[in-house]
Parts: structure tokens; sequence; C-alpha cells
């Protein structure tokens, strides 16, 4: 019976606080600041819980229209049968996803999200790329894709609302040698494994974009903490005891947070049906992908609410409410260091063990681990900026009237203070760990592509196979009548294998076929005809064996294109001097052949062409796309960069500065509420400050100087922590740290959204100023 009246008495409390979070118009409007505050921080919570399941279903959506990675090529074509070619390109920066398809039969499958079959000359197209061609941007981008739009692809056949996508109907494929023949789409082997290092990269991306969204939502709970004390002190004067005033200070956080929970729950859903309208960094998704983990949400939706109790609660240790007042508005004692350092100590001894665990390319790392340490350090971020900022400004005399105004309510109840600006604290620190670890993943990521230079008005093109010295000259000439090309030199280029060579030990031979214009390009011909072999040798370039002697032999296509023959470099093969070509910082070493000397049309033959722009212009790399496009859709350019990064990497990186924007743009909202609520809990004084005679420019001035000393204090703690967990992490993947000077623009970053969040608050300020604020209930 004793514990049934005790449940009782329990809940009789929390209730009254909920009562009172809702009487009165000050206990309303402090209500409704904290619920708009967790409601923020649980609608971009949910949007984190439903990260897996849009990418599983992005995943899933990809996987299904892949046609070209089947388990097993179809042999005879049938009814069913079509044959599929990538198309792909880009435009502007930006992936264009195509393939050509040409039915064989009368009822070809076709694609996911595809309801009619296109024919020769039509096309089916995103809406995104159907809009895009529509639109002025697109303009050059309709030169290449002349096909006559018949259709839309539906969502099952794209990864994401803003994805740029197209089939394209044709009849020039041919099995085996332009297209590859498909009875079905779908891809049914697995994902290789994630990169470690990426892993790790997500997963610390997480703790630091999710961290301050935890920190603020602890911190909406306990708006209007001032005035809850004093009232429960009213209650200890009619006969509460501390336990009772405790629990019914839970009852009305849990009030509020309940009423977040609800709020956050409609913002969301309200929020996801516009996810299509959004693209963030190339990202984007479907409203049906923005669905919470049921695990994940639950644990928001159930962990959001408790974590406002245990936080009201845990804030009332340090109070004394006595029926006379409340201890706090005394001058408080200091706060106590050590136990602040255990937390960011026991992070980095979590850290520094795994020193050089990624180094290697089989490494591994537990995730938790990191994790774990990460958080641990960021959470040091908020433990020591009240000690930081409780230690200067309790020795700090003198200046101002302003400043005396600021310092003074520092030293009163500078934790109110501290709390708002820690979000964007723990932000900073984490950016800048984040950025440190990016800009090493980077280098783990990028790789060399084999060029020896880096020029943007230089490309290469590629493609183009099984075509004739005619055609490629063709091909040549168009490119070098585009509007901006300053020179082209284009020839035809084979790997052959060279006969009588087993698999372990096979080698390739390079051969160049062009006429003799072409290859004194490439090499110091003392005399040139057609019909003639020449052997380019280059003996200064180490690493690149010399092209083969007179008498090897190379395997060649048989009649037809089948079986196999033999090509035997005849003995009046001259060996002459490899030449630098102008685009190359090396030189050539290559069989030289001109178009009659070889059986051309049975080599494995690719147009490699080099373009010299006459500037970096993208209007002009568009248009050699387009002409490439037109005359072959397979063939593709690149630009001049001795190296290229990792695709998941630059995907992470996207979505991760999405994901940040988001994040920022939270900060934002939740420190104006912060800004708000504090200058409503002081509005009483401000109002009596001005009734003496007080300028409102010393008390705005008062305000920014309140603002300005935590924030100086909290972004120097986040540069040391940001760059001890960017040099602790930076250590387990086993690169050293090239640039110690990363937190300069996240700290300016920080600043710049501190001060924009300050200077919205002033007509708060100002309308708070006013006689009608002495009055109270």
């Amino acid at each position: 019976m004793t514990d049934r009246r005790r449940v009782r008495g329990w809940a009789r409390d929390l209730a009254m606080g909920a009562r009172f979070a809702f009487s009165g118009r000050q206990g309303r409007v402090r209500t409704a600041l904290t619920a708009l505050g967790v409601a923020l921080g649980v609608a971009m919570l949910l949007l984190a819980a439903s990260v897996p399941h849009a990418l599983s279903e992005r995943d899933a959506r990809t996987d299904a229209r892949g046609g070209l990675l089947v388990d097993a090529g179809v042999e005879h074509s049938s009814d069913r049968s079509l044959l599929v070619a990538d198309a792909n390109t880009s435009y502007h920066d930006k992936e264009l996803h195509a393939r050509m398809l040409q039915a064989e039969g009368s009822h070809p499958v076709t694609p996911p999200g595809v309801d009619r079959f296109p024919r020769p000359g039509e096309m089916v197209v995103s809406p995104a790329l159907k809009e895009l061609l529509a639109s002025q941007d697109g303009a050059e981008l309709t030169k290449r894709f002349d096909h006559r739009v018949v259709g839309t692809i539906g969502k099952e056949g794209l990864s994401g609302p803003a994805e740029l996508s197209a089939y394209l109907g044709t009849d020039e494929l041919t099995p085996g040698a332009t297209g590859v023949r498909l009875e079905r789409f779908g891809i049914s082997q697995d994902r290789p494994p994630m990169d470690p290092v990426l892993l790790m990269l997500g997963a610390v991306a997480c703790v630091v974009l999710l961290t301050p969204v935890a920190v603020f939502v602890a911190t909406a709970t306990r708006f209007g903490g001032e005035r809850r004390d004093r009232r429960l002190a009213a209650l200890r004067l009619v006969g509460a005891d501390a336990a009772m005033t405790r629990r019914i200070a839970a009852g009305e956080s849990l009030a509020g947070a309940v009423l977040g929970v609800v709020l956050g729950a409609v913002l969301f859903a309200l929020g996801r049906q516009g996810a299509d309208e959004v693209s963030l960094f190339d990202a984007s998704a479907f409203p049906s992908d923005v669905v919470p983990d049921p695990a994940l949400g639950a644990l928001v939706v159930l962990g959001v609410p408790a974590v406002a109790v245990a936080v009201s609660v845990f804030a009332l240790r340090g109070v004394t409410i006595e029926p006379l007042g409340v201890l706090r508005e005394s001058r408080p004692v200091s706060r106590r260091l050590w136990w602040r350092l255990v937390p960011p100590a026991v992070g980095l001894l979590l850290l520094l063990p795994l020193a050089g665990a990624l180094r290697g390319d089989s490494g591994q790392v537990s995730e938790t681990r990191v994790v774990s340490g990460a958080l641990l350090l960021l959470s040091g971020v908020a433990l020591l900026l009240p000690w930081l900022v409780g230690r200067l400004v309790n020795g700090l005399r003198g200046g101002t009237l302003s400043w005396q105004l600021a310092v003074r309510r520092l030293q009163l109840g500078g934790g109110t203070a501290v709390r708002a600006v820690s979000g964007i604290t723990i932000a900073v620190a984490g950016a800048i760990a984040l950025q440190m670890l990016f800009a090493g993943a980077e280098e783990l990521s990028t790789r060399p592509t084999g060029q020896e230079r880096t020029d943007a008005r230089r490309i290469t093109v590629g493609g183009g196979y099984r075509l004739s010295p005619a055609e490629a000259e063709q091909r040549t000439r168009k490119l070098r009548n585009i509007e901006g090309v300053a020179s082209v030199s284009g020839y035809l280029e084979a790997s052959q294998p060279i006969a009588g060579m087993t698999e372990a030990e096979q080698k390739y031979a390079t051969v160049i076929v062009g006429d003799c214009a072409r290859l004194r390009g490439l090499a110091a011909l003392p005399s040139c005809h057609d019909g003639q072999v020449f052997r380019a040798t280059a003996p200064e370039r180490k690493g690149s064996g010399p092209p083969p002697r007179a008498g090897t032999a190379l395997e060649v296509t048989g009649p037809g294109g089948k079986g196999a023959t033999k090509w035997t470099v005849p003995a009046s093969a001259r060996t002459v001097r490899a030449k630098h070509p102008g685009w190359s910082d090396l030189p050539v070493e290559a069989l030289l052949v001109t178009p009659s000397a070889a059986p051309v049309e049975r080599f494995d033959v690719s147009y490699t062409g080099w373009i010299q722009l006459r500037e970096d212009d993208p209007d002009v790399v568009e248009k050699v796309r387009t002409a490439l496009y037109r005359d072959d859709p397979v063939a593709g350019i690149m630009q001049m960069h001795e190296t290229e990064t990792s695709k998941d990497f630059l995907a992470l990186r996207r979505a991760v500065f999405a994901a940040a924007t988001g994040v920022l743009a939270l900060i934002g909202a939740s420190m104006i509420l912060s800004q708000i609520e504090q200058l409503r809990e002081r509005r009483r004084q401000l109002a009596v400050l001005v009734a003496f005679g007080t300028r409102r420019r010393t008390l705005g001035a008062s305000v920014l100087w309140q603002t300005a000393v935590p924030v100086a204090l909290g972004l120097l703690l986040a540069s040391g922590i940001g760059l001890g967990l960017g040099w602790a992490l930076m250590r387990v993947i086993g690169r050293p740290v090239r640039e110690w000077t990363v937190f300069w623009p996240m700290a300016g970053v920080g600043a710049g959204v501190i001060a924009v969040v300050t200077l919205l608050s002033m007509p708060v300020l100002w309308r708070l100023m006013r006689p009608d604020g002495l009055r109270t209930e």
C-alpha cells in the first residue's frame, strides 16, 4: 500500500509540474520556447535516424537498374532481349547517368521506372534532366541530347529526385563490340566493403554533427530555470519538501519536452514532404526514403523526454531551494576542475593506442572506440568552458559601465550564457577535427592518373573503339573546328598482347596508328611514307619498356572478329628517338604504324586525342563533350590532372557538407531561442535599469559583452580541443598533420554565426526595455 501511495504521490507531483508549465502567460511562453527548441532538435535527430533507410532505398534502386554488371551475359537474342551501352557524361561538374538501349525483340525488358521503350531517336529522361533541358542553363546540353523526349523516368529508376538520367533509343549497337545483351536489369553481386578510412570518417562525422544537436536539446529543457527555481522556493514556503520540488521541476520539464517531441515529429513529417525539392551538394532523397529507423526513432522519441527530466533534476543538485529564496542568487562557489578533465583525458587514451591502425590497405579499427574517444574529447568543450569562464570573470574588475554590467551578470549567472554558446563551440571543435581528418583521408583516397602535369586547359579524349584511320582524322577535324580550341592532336592507339607468352608473364605492346604528319609529332622521323613502321624509344624514360623489336609477333583479332591471328613487326621497322609531344613532359615509347603497314581494322584501337584550349573556359569543355557525344556517346574526356580522388570519398564529403549545413542552420535557430530566453529572464532587471536612467545603448553593449566573453573563450577552447582530436585521428590513419591553421576558418564561421544571432536578438532587447517589463505575475 505504501508503494502504491508513493507512486500516486509522484504522479501528483509530476502532474502539478505539468500544470505549472502551462499556467500564466510567462509559463506558457517559457514552455513554448522550450518546446520549439526541443522540436528543432528532435526534427534533426529524426532526420539523422532516417539516413540508413534513405541510403538503403537509394542503393536498392541503383542496383535494380544496373544492367551492365549482371552475373552472366545472354548469348542469343530473344523476344525480350536488348542491347545496352554505357553513355554516361557530365555537364558543368554534374554527373549524368545515361544508357543507350536497342531492342532485339518485340517485347524487350524495360529499365525500372520506364513505361515505354524508347525507339531510335527517342529518349526517356528524369524529371530533373527534363527541367534542365527546358531551361536556358541547359542550352548546350540540348545539342548533346538531340533525341526527342517521349517520357520521364519514375522514382523506381532514379537514385534521387535531383539525379540527371536518360535512356536513349538507338539502332547502332552490335553485340559484344559496342553493346551488352541483356534480358533483365539488376545487380546480384554483393557490394565491396567500404574503405576502413572512409568508414571511420563517416562515424566521426556522425559524432561531430549530432553532438551539438544533443547539447542544444539538453539546453532547451533548461529554459526559464531561474524563474522556475523562484517558484519552487515559494512551494517550499507552503510546505513542499526538497524531493517534492525536484519531482515538480521534472514534471514541468517533461511537459515541455513531450510537447517538443510531438511538435518535432510534426515538423519532421512536414519537412520530409518537401525532401524532393531540396538538393545540397548533389545529395537528394525522395520523401518516401526519409523514414526513421524504428530503433533509432524510438530512441529519439523516448530518450529526449528522459534527458529532459535527467537534466532538470541534475541542475537542481547545485541549487539550494529554501522557503525564503534560492541560494544561487548569491555568489556561486568555485567550480572544480579535476573531474572536468577526466572525460577528454579518457577519450585521448582511447584514441592514442590506435595510432597507425589504418596505415595499410588492410587495416581495421573499432568504430565504437573511435566514436567513444571523439565523443569524450568533444564533451570536454562543454565541461571545461563553464570553469574557464568562471575563473576569468571572477578576477575581472573595473571598466566601462556596460562592461561591468556584463561581467557582474556572468559572475552571478554565467551558466546560462555558457550553455547558449556551448553548442556552437562543440560544433567548431568537431569541424576543425573533421577538416583535418578529411585532409588526411583525401590523401589516402587520391591516386595518380598517369598524367605528368596539371593544366585545366589541356584535355585528353578517349573512346572511339574500332575507328578507321579516316574516321579518326574526321574526328580530329571536328574537334579542331570548335570555337575556343587552340590545337588538337589525335591518333589511334592500341595495346596488343605479345604472342607466345603465358598468362602469368603476358606483356603488351603499345601501338600508335597515324599518318606521317601525326607520327612526326611523336618521334624524330628521318623520312616517312605510308606503309612504314617505326620503333620510338626514349632511353632517358625509366620504368617504361621499349617497343618490341623486329620479328616480334603480336596477337590480333581474326577476320570477321572471330578467332585470332598474328601480326609480326616487320624487319624494316626503323628505331627512332621519341620526342616530347607537347602535351606531356615525357616522350611516348611505342610502335608507330602508318595505316597501310598493318591490319589496323583488326587491332583493338581506340581514339586518343589531346586538346589545347585557348583559355580555361567551362563552356568550351562542354562544347567538346557535346561534339564527342554526338559522334560517339561512349567516348569521354578527362582534363589534365595528375591525381584523381575516390568517388566514395567525394560522395561522403558531399553528404557531410549537406548535413553540416543543416546542423549549422539548427544551431543558429537554437541560439536565437536561447538568446531570447536569456533576455526574457532579465526583462525585469532591464526595465528597472532603464527606469533609473541607464541608457539603452549601454544595456545593448552589456548584452554584446556578455555574449562575447564566453564566445571568445569557447572558440579558443574549441580550437585547442579540435586540433587535439584532429591530431589523434590523423595518427589513427597514419598521416602527418600538414596544416595546423585549419582552425581559423572554422572559428571565423562560429564567431560569424554568434554575431548574426546576437544582432538579430537586438529588437527583442529593445522591446523588453519598455516600462511594461516591470509587471510580474
